[in-house]
């Protein structure tokens, strides 16, 4: 046998080998699948008599503002088939057009639209803004305190996004992502990633992406800095634009013979939503939505590991109960009352260190003795690794005062 044919088969040989993990991850994948559903069978379903939980994407492009090639329907329908209750756009800025007013806004489907922007400032701090305005694209001629004073005088709130790269702390900033998809998905491992979507995802898409999910501890840790000296709300963003993937031969219209995008809607919406927390006589609108996303009555659910609807987080002194987000004053019986709708591992941190920790609860109370910044994170460690150390729930705080 000639020598290249000889080196031929060795390398086919080692090619082969080397997908055996990846055969095995396909494995597990299956398995963690089997472990979710029958999480979802035995969830506890219980109903909060005070408040209704709207669920949602924060952080959403399309081709409007560049960087992206999703459509309008493709959007609709990925919100659709995830049962979406709201999605907040955040078009990138242009300078010869309003962005927010060319995205979608509004009810479709049922399913309501906020038109936010993506901005950046002359400090080159970056933030998403809402609701749009046609003012936001010349927002990198000033600087960021000055963007947040005219923001906010009129009305518009103004959240952080990539924490990592932002300058101006001390800034009137109105909340932070301390989650992001998109800087999650540049830390993972390419060639891990790629092969585990060669045998696994089109099976499994999400969990695909779940497997290298990693806490923010980073992120929230500044979250918690800055929310011990002032009110703030913590969010995900899935910075969803679905442009990444690939196809052979097409044209602009969208006509190609193969085309495969890993990061579509419908998938990307399924992994890590918001839920905000609304009292029962309050409307759905715009205005309720952002208002509750302002005061922090909100937090993050990781529903690709278990739909999190019926998570709550309150606080009561006895003479007043307050949520996630609120402020209530210190007294001989604050009690803090974490429920969550799966037996998991509650840990609750006050000023960002951790000060109780519970396994396989569904419900605990915890006596506040001390003033404080209190936040809750869940975690399912029946699910193995890396989920013991990735939470399933990350709460907004509650300020003890």
């Amino acid at each position: 046998m000639k020598l290249w044919k000889k080196i031929a088969i060795v390398i086919f040989a080692l090619l082969l080998l080397a997908q055996i993990p990846f055969i095995y991850n396909r494995y597990q994948f299956g398995q963690l699948a089997g472990k979710i559903s029958t999480l979802e069978n035995q969830k506890i379903k219980t109903e909060n008599q005070i408040y209704n939980d709207y669920k949602g994407s924060i952080h959403v492009h399309t081709a409007i503002g560049g960087h992206s090639t999703g459509s309008f329907d493709e959007l609709i329908f990925g919100a659709t088939i995830n049962a979406l209750d709201f999605v907040v756009m955040t078009e990138h800025t242009s300078e010869f057009f309003d962005s927010s007013e060319l995205t979608l806004r509004g009810s479709h489907q049922g399913i309501l639209f906020v038109n936010g922007q993506e901005v950046e400032t002359a400090s080159r701090d970056r933030f998403l803004l809402l609701n749009g305005s046609a003012e936001a694209g010349k927002a990198n001629k000033i600087s960021t305190p000055e963007f947040l004073q005219q923001i906010h005088a009129d009305n518009k709130l103004a959240f952080i996004t990539y924490p990592e790269k932002y300058q101006t702390w001390d800034a009137d900033f109105d909340g932070i992502e301390v989650f992001s998809l998109h800087t999650n998905a540049k830390n993972m491992n390419l060639y891990f990633v790629l092969f585990d979507a060669l045998w696994s995802y089109y099976s499994y898409p999400e969990l695909v992406l779940a497997k290298y999910f990693q806490r923010p501890g980073e992120n929230l840790q500044k979250f918690d800095e800055v929310a011990n000296q002032k009110k703030s709300t913590l969010f995900a963003g899935t910075d969803a634009h679905s442009n990444i993937g690939f196809h052979l031969f097409g044209d602009d219209a969208g006509n190609k013979i193969i085309n495969i995008k890993l990061d579509a809607y419908k998938t990307i919406f399924h992994t890590v939503r918001n839920h905000v927390l609304l009292e029962k006589d309050q409307e759905f609108n715009q205005e309720n939505l952002l208002d509750a996303l302002k005061n922090g009555h909100c937090f993050v659910g990781f529903d690709v590991l278990s739909e999190t609807e019926g998570f709550f987080f309150a606080a009561d002194n006895g003479a007043e109960r307050k949520i996630m987000g609120d402020e209530i004053a210190l007294t001989e019986n604050v009690i803090l009352r974490v429920v969550t709708p799966q037996i998991a591992r509650i840990v609750i941190f006050k000023n960002g260190e951790k000060v109780f920790e519970e396994t396989n609860k569904t419900e605990i109370n915890f006596h506040v003795k001390e003033k404080g910044t209190y936040r809750t994170e869940v975690y399912i460690d029946s699910l193995g690794s890396p989920f013991d150390k990735m939470p399933w729930i990350i709460s907004n705080p509650i300020y003890v005062k």
